[in-house]
């Protein structure tokens, strides 16, 4: 074999994967649940990285009930999502590929929280385009994100949107 053909073999193969894991969560995103989800904090920006939001999303964990009730403890639990009843919930798991853990909410939980209500640990991450203007809340201003959940590991974000009141406002990053 030539060196030419070497290179188009490692070529269609590094396309091959990359297609292949393009499929994978385009399937995800197609035939797994789709949930909007109340988010905790938000982290804007780094330089190596780019422009991106670290997600702390909302979990309801009913099972998890005053588990780990001090500020900032983080539950020791692995837990797999699922969506019920509209909400994205977190049941134990014995699985430690899940990659998730419930952690508490520290200073700033809000009132209206309810007390089975715990972040997701580690966030996930939501990139936007480089010159996108970066949306400014208000006070009572809520970022909710829609995510896919797939079988195994943290949720995938599809987009945000910004709730003031009753009102829902998408946000766009063209």
């Amino acid at each position: 074999m030539n060196i030419f053909v070497k290179g188009v073999v490692v070529a269609a193969l590094h396309l091959a994967i990359v297609l292949s894991l393009g499929g994978k969560l385009l399937y995800d995103r197609a035939h797994r649940p789709r949930v909007w989800v109340r988010t905790g904090s938000v982290d804007p920006d780094e330089p190596i990285r780019g422009r991106y939001f670290t997600l702390s999303l909302e979990v309801h964990a009913p099972e998890f009930k005053g588990f780990g009730s001090g500020p900032r403890q983080y539950v020791p639990q692995y837990v797999r999502l699922a969506v019920e009843n509209g909400r994205l919930i977190a049941l134990p798991s014995e699985d430690r590929n899940t990659g998730t853990y419930l952690a508490t909410w520290g200073a700033g939980r809000p009132a209206q929280a309810a007390p089975d209500v715990y972040l997701l640990n580690p966030g996930v991450t939501f990139f936007i385009a480089e010159h996108a203007e970066t949306p400014r809340l208000n006070r009572g201003d809520e970022l909710w994100a829609e995510v896919t959940v797939p079988k195994k590991g943290p949720p995938r974000p599809i987009q945000l949107a910004i709730k003031r009141g009753t009102e829902w406002m998408p946000l766009t990053y063209r």
